[in-house]
């Protein structure tokens, strides 16, 4: 039954997040999970995943840097991506939706159901050719 479930990238440097979200995920979703930014560019480029899970306070390159190389790729400009972050301050989910986002998370993730929606929300959204409405991550 894997071929038809959604992939789900998770980008993120702390090998803790990542199993987290592995955990909270992996009975929903087929799950990739990269390191840092480049390995994840290379990783989408090769095998474009329904939608990305990106860290923005990444070491090598941060996540809005992957976020413009996303959007500026013709292969990957609509893939659904939501920002993650543990720095939390007010303003910055609108600041991230207006930088190209299309959801945010505060870390850590311990609401399955919010991190569900957040995913339904984005993949509905629209920028996923195979999406099917418009709802907007929350």
């Amino acid at each position: 039954m894997t071929g038809l479930r959604r992939r789900i990238a998770v980008v993120e440097d702390s090998p803790e997040h990542r199993l987290l979200a592995r955990a909270l995920l992996e009975a929903h979703y087929e799950i990739t999970e990269y390191e840092n930014g480049l390995e994840a560019l290379q990783g989408l480029r090769t095998a474009r995943p329904d939608l990305v899970l990106l860290d923005i306070s990444l070491v090598e390159m941060d996540g809005l840097e992957v976020l413009r190389q996303i959007r500026g790729d013709p292969r990957l400009h609509d893939l659904p991506v939501i920002a993650l972050t543990g720095h939390a301050r007010v303003g910055d989910r609108e600041a991230f939706l207006t930088a190209g986002f299309d959801g945010y998370l505060a870390k850590p993730i311990v609401d399955r159901e919010h991190l569900l929606a957040a995913i339904r929300g984005s993949l509905r959204k629209g920028r996923d050719p195979r999406s099917d409405g418009g709802h907007e991550a929350r």
